[in-house]
């Protein structure tokens, strides 16, 4: 099924729509306020003509395109692309737009969201993980000393452009890595979109798969903006997988890879041989070798960590889950589970 729709991300003076549109980048000038100075986000994996299109429906623009990967998330990118829009005279009225995948939103956020204390930000996604996932919601960051996301900002986009056309471009595995987190949406909240995943027809269903994606994280954010309760559902299967896609040596992972790897011991026994089938019809990882201790450590920097443990979201029965607060020992033997020494 093929949709255009307009979601409306209703958070007062924070609301934004999303129009989930084929084709909607043709017509960016007509969705987006581009009369202004705009300095457009890309990386050198995301196709030139997508960030052109963009600049040429501009009064002004300037392209600053980033190397593809992790490593852009950094303070040293963040602080470059600062000192781009000090040097082009940038002021509170103008604008970031970013035109790529989840570094490239959650880098263009922060930056939109710290310069001159904030200033408007739009995001393109140009993946599958950035469009049912880190598009929407206004989580902004950069990580340090190979902690992820650790420095950054809730500021949520003035509107969100999902052109499913953009994905055409995508290796397998990019598709693959951003329906991990479709995946993981399907497990705690509904039980349909997982069913499209065990019945196969990703191709076919792939405006569905989005949409209803968008929508649980829709009805997440907007009960819970800052993360204050709900909205650690979003985070299943990632404590687990920050854990690992912090790992230096595991970084040839990517992170929706290392969510599904995250998801595997956090749900029922019964469950789970559905899981690792849909994961394994996906191409996605259901086992890792790894220094438990190493992977351990990392999980213990994580920003949603507290003094005596971290709040982790269980799956018991597809479409629902258990939030729990555990300690770290608690944590410790599931990994088990992702090097195959649990069956």
């Amino acid at each position: 099924m093929k949709m255009n729709r307009t979601l409306h991300m209703d958070l007062g003076a924070n609301s934004y729509d999303i129009v989930m549109e084929r084709g909607a980048l043709n017509r960016i000038g007509e969705l987006l306020d581009l009369n202004r100075k705009v300095m457009i986000i890309t990386d050198d994996g995301v196709p030139e003509a997508f960030a052109e299109t963009v600049k040429n429906a501009c009064d002004t623009a300037v392209i600053v395109t980033v190397p593809q990967g992790e490593g852009s998330k950094s303070i040293k990118t963040y602080s470059e692309l600062l000192s781009v829009m000090l040097e082009g005279g940038f002021t509170r009225k103008d604008a970031v737009v970013a035109v790529g995948g989840g570094v490239v939103g959650d880098l263009s956020g922060f930056v939109a969201a710290s310069y001159m204390r904030g200033i408007d930000f739009y995001n393109i996604p140009t993946t599958v993980l950035s469009q049912v996932d880190s598009s929407i919601g206004g989580k902004t960051a950069v990580n340090l000393d190979g902690i992820k996301n650790i420095i950054g900002a809730f500021w949520q986009p003035k509107k969100v452009i999902i052109d499913l056309d953009l994905l055409k471009t995508l290796p397998s595995r990019q598709i693959s890595n951003g329906l991990a987190e479709a995946v993981k949406m399907s497990l705690t909240s509904d039980k349909e979109l997982f069913k499209l995943f065990e019945e196969g027809n990703i191709n076919e269903n792939m405006d569905e798969i989005i949409y209803r994606s968008l929508m649980i994280k829709k009805t997440v954010v907007e009960q819970d903006e800052r993360e204050a309760g709900l909205r650690k559902i979003l985070n299943f299967g990632h404590t687990i997988g920050h854990g690992i896609e912090s790992f230096e040596e595991l970084n040839g992972l990517y992170h929706g890879e290392c969510v599904a790897l995250g998801m595997i011991p956090m749900v029922s026994s019964g469950i789970r041989p559905r899981l690792i089938k849909v994961l394994e019809s996906l191409n996605l990882p259901t086992s890792l070798d790894f220094d438990t201790e190493k992977v351990y450590q990392a999980m213990t920097h994580d920003k949603k960590s507290e003094l005596d443990g971290i709040t982790v979201i269980f799956v018991n029965d597809i479409g629902s889950y258990e939030m729990k607060k555990i300690s770290y020992k608690e944590l410790y033997p599931y990994l088990d589970w992702i090097k195959g020494e649990k069956k």
